[in-house]
């Protein structure tokens, strides 16, 4: 044997086993971390199968934990608010690239819920105090405050106080709970918690529901090598409700059927955010 093929040969010998490849997934904080875990558990266990990698999920502490996971390499996919995708878009340049959302979120919508019987229209809640989820949610706070500020009630000036409860079921507590007179969240959170008996929508009601918009995405970064991200996408694509094990992560998901999407979906989520003064 040649000294470069024993060199070779030595070289394979002492190399360690090449480590299993591992998606790394995580999703903004929407909801309690215990229910992101259930939700995303078979869905993550179903990646596993068609990607042939290990996929692991690690939940982070807020919004811009899971944009900063995704900008530093931490992170490989994840589910971002149509707010949070064009936050972590504009901060990387056009690096993060959406590829599929939920048929739902081609029309997302946001509901204004309270208690009290004097508050039937967005202008009734000036002089209020009022629940925004977290501050960088779509559905929880950019898009319910730029219905606000369009029905001439600026929540800054107009509302006695604002809270930021830091998720969609947070809000719905709070508002339950007398600790604001009303509050804003995504309706698919609402419909999920009214579903459960989890609130009395006979106590806290809709008094407000906005015109659809683009929201959700699963999203990666543009150097995802580009063979695993059209078998991510396919994988997606492919969950179909007639199958039961499909359809029991959809349910999960809160989702129809998953659709590709691209990141012109997005550009009137940015509008709103620079006319709402929340990006710079």
């Amino acid at each position: 044997m040649s000294l470069f093929g024993l060199l070779l040969a030595t070289m394979m010998f002492f190399a360690p086993a090449h480590a299993q490849q591992v998606l790394r997934v995580s999703a903004i904080p929407d909801e309690a971390p215990t229910e992101l875990q259930r939700k995303f558990k078979p869905l993550g266990s179903y990646l596993e199968k068609k990607l042939g990698v290990q996929v692991e999920f690690t939940p982070v502490t807020n919004y811009a934990a899971a944009v900063e996971g995704l900008l530093n390499n931490k992170l490989d996919l994840v589910w971002f608010g149509g707010f949070t995708f064009v936050q972590a878009n504009v901060r990387s340049g056009g690096k993060v690239i959406p590829i599929v959302q939920r048929e739902e979120d081609q029309k997302f919508r946001s509901v204004f819920i309270t208690t009290d019987k004097s508050i039937n229209a967005l202008a009734d809640l000036k002089g209020k105090n009022f629940a925004f989820g977290a501050e960088s949610s779509t559905s929880g706070h950019l898009m319910p405050r730029s219905y606000l500020l369009a029905a001439k009630v600026n929540p800054d000036t107009d509302l006695k106080r604002i809270a930021f409860s830091g998720a969609h079921d947070a809000t719905v507590a709070a508002v339950a709970g007398g600790k604001v007179d009303a509050g804003a969240l995504n309706i698919s959170v609402w419909e999920k918690l009214v579903a459960e008996g989890k609130v009395d929508s006979k106590v806290v009601r809709v008094f407000y529901t906005t015109p659809g918009y683009c929201d959700y995405n699963w999203s990666v970064r543009s150097d995802m090598n580009p063979a695993l991200r059209a078998k991510l996408t396919d994988a997606f694509l492919s969950l179909n409700r007639s199958n039961p094990e499909d359809a029991a992560i959809l349910d999960l998901q809160r989702a129809t059927r998953f659709i590709p999407t691209k990141p012109e979906n997005y550009a009137a989520i940015e509008v709103a955010a620079r006319n709402a003064g929340l990006l710079k």
